[in-house]
């Protein structure tokens, strides 16, 4: 809330949010994990803004909160975050690749039964020299 209502600084374009917080044991540290909307640019921008007021958030919440003392915020861009999306996209593209693939399977099959019936009522083709030889041949018995 603090981010949102009381810091006016303009490199905070893009809404931020905090996606993790790891506090240390002694609890005199806390790793704060952000994203942020926009360009890298942009957030590179936003974590400068972020780290800048550090100091004065944790007045804030020390404040806030009744905190005797607060843990130091350190701001870092959740690269997590941004591998857990791009391992959803190229999911999402196998999973595409993958129906897109049984589509074409399933259409085969169904041609391939359907021209089943039709290859085994038409006669054979074969040349008239070839019929003719068939036709003369005794039945053999094996």
């Amino acid at each position: 809330m603090i981010m949102l209502r009381e810091l006016s600084d303009p490199r905070l374009v893009g809404l931020p949010s905090i996606t993790r917080v790891k506090v240390s044991d002694d609890l005199s540290i806390a790793d704060v994990y952000i994203t942020v909307m926009g360009t890298p640019g942009h957030q590179t921008a936003a974590l400068n803004a972020l780290k800048h007021s550090a100091g004065m958030m944790r007045i804030m919440l020390t404040k806030k909160m009744t905190l005797r003392i607060a843990p130091f915020l350190k701001f870092h861009i959740d690269e997590d975050l941004k591998k857990e999306l791009a391992l959803q996209e190229l999911l999402q593209k196998v999973a595409d690749e993958n129906a897109e693939i049984d589509r074409k399977r399933a259409a085969a099959e169904a041609e391939a039964q359907a021209n089943a019936p039709e290859q085994a009522e038409q006669p054979l083709n074969l040349p008239e020299q070839q019929q003719d030889s068939l036709a003369q041949q005794p039945p053999t018995d094996h």
